[in-house]
């Protein structure tokens, strides 16, 4: 399969629509359904979803929005292996034939080790991940292996030099806030997969919806430029015209997220050189106005012993520290947040478990101790027995 000549958009299955928000299993499928049907007649194929994605219940969402109501040559099929969650081999048989099942199909079109860095490395080398997913390869029962990767470049050199040839593309976290950020290296990494003539695909182009809801003074200098271009589409952009990008995932909510997003790249065009000179000025403003770098994937949430809601107080620490004036509104949230049943920061034990998961590999103890200076000061929640 020449992965460069495929269409360059794909449906990410991380957060789709849901019917009550604290539960990522409510899923609404009536607007689920309508999303992917407008997906498929705008002439995409692409759908990526995860065995860990929406509490470990988005493959069986996908097999009844789409596997179920369309035909298989109709579209593309991606899942990923989990490798925080695998124990041995046998797990890893055991995993891969649930995936089938969950999600209705013989074969996956697309197949990824998800979420490779440090934390799951050795792990990996230990038990063959590699040439597991190699060996399904070549029973028909996986097309193209791929590789979901958070971690530095220099590991990302390490694994494509010793299991290159397990690999059949790399897909990395790239957008325009990460290019340069320390604790992602967007660039480098595709540099990394330049390096080794990997095919990327692209996640998180618009880091969680951070790249949609820019400051005031971002979107003007965007709109100005372009009144019609929508402040998304400059970040789909952005990711699609970097060298060896085949792909770019968006997670969809809206009807307008979905026929916008499409158009972007029916008549998809690189950005020109006055508007990656406009980037750069919306990087320093938004660098200048976000906190926290949280994408709100979850992942820090799975395990948490006191069910700390991480990443609905980061955006809330986020819109507090970008406020001028009184931040009552999101003190509000947050003492609803944790009257509802969730810890709150000062409940953190420092574990570290939501840092081992992060992806973005940020300090998430230390960030909740400003959450909780931020928020508990005057907070009307009783301390958690």
């Amino acid at each position: 399969m020449d992965l460069m000549n495929e269409k360059k958009f794909g449906f990410g299955c991380m957060r789709m629509p849901v019917l009550e928000a604290g539960d990522p299993t409510s899923f609404d499928y009536e607007k689920i359904n309508l999303f992917f049907d407008t997906f498929l007649e705008q002439g995409f194929t692409y759908f990526d979803t995860a065995y860990t994605y929406h509490g470990y219940h988005a493959e069986e969402a996908v097999r009844k929005a789409l596997v179920e109501r369309h035909k298989r040559e109709e579209f593309q099929l991606t899942t990923k292996m989990p490798l925080r969650d695998f124990k041995d081999n046998e797990d890893l048989e055991r995993i891969f034939n649930e995936q089938l099942a969950n999600c209705g199909v013989d074969y996956f079109d697309f197949y990824l080790l998800h979420n490779m860095g440090h934390n799951v490395y050795e792990k990996c080398c230990k038990y063959d991940a590699f040439h597991f997913v190699q060996k399904k390869q070549q029973e028909g029962k996986i097309k193209v292996v791929g590789m979901s990767f958070h971690d530095t470049p220099e590991l990302l050199d390490e694994i494509l030099s010793k299991y290159g040839d397990c690999i059949d593309f790399v897909q990395l976290q790239i957008n325009y806030i990460d290019w340069e950020q320390p604790n992602v290296q967007s660039r480098r990494c595709l540099e990394i997969a330049n390096k080794y003539d990997k095919p990327v695909t692209v996640m998180e182009p618009c880091k969680g919806g951070t790249l949609v809801n820019v400051p005031e003074e971002a979107a003007k200098l965007m709109k100005e430029y372009n009144s019609e271009a929508s402040i998304a589409s400059w970040a789909l952009r952005f990711a699609a015209s970097q060298k060896g990008v085949f792909r770019v995932l968006s997670g969809m909510n809206t009807m307008e997220q979905v026929m916008d997003n499409t158009a972007t790249f029916k008549e998809f065009k690189p950005l020109n050189e006055e508007e990656n000179a406009i980037i750069d000025k919306v990087v320093e403003i938004i660098n200048a106005n976000t906190a926290v770098a949280c994408t709100a994937c979850e992942y820090c949430t799975h395990g948490c012993p006191k069910n700390i809601a991480i990443p609905q107080y980061f955006a809330l620490y986020n819109s507090a520290m970008r406020t001028t004036g009184s931040f009552s509104s999101q003190a509000v949230y947050y003492n609803n947040i944790a009257l509802a049943g969730h810890g709150k920061a000062s409940d953190c034990i420092k574990c570290g478990k939501c840092e081992q998961a992060c992806p973005q590999h940020l300090e998430v103890r230390q960030y909740l101790d400003d959450v909780k200076g931020k928020f508990e000061a005057n907070s009307i929640i009783p301390t958690r027995k």
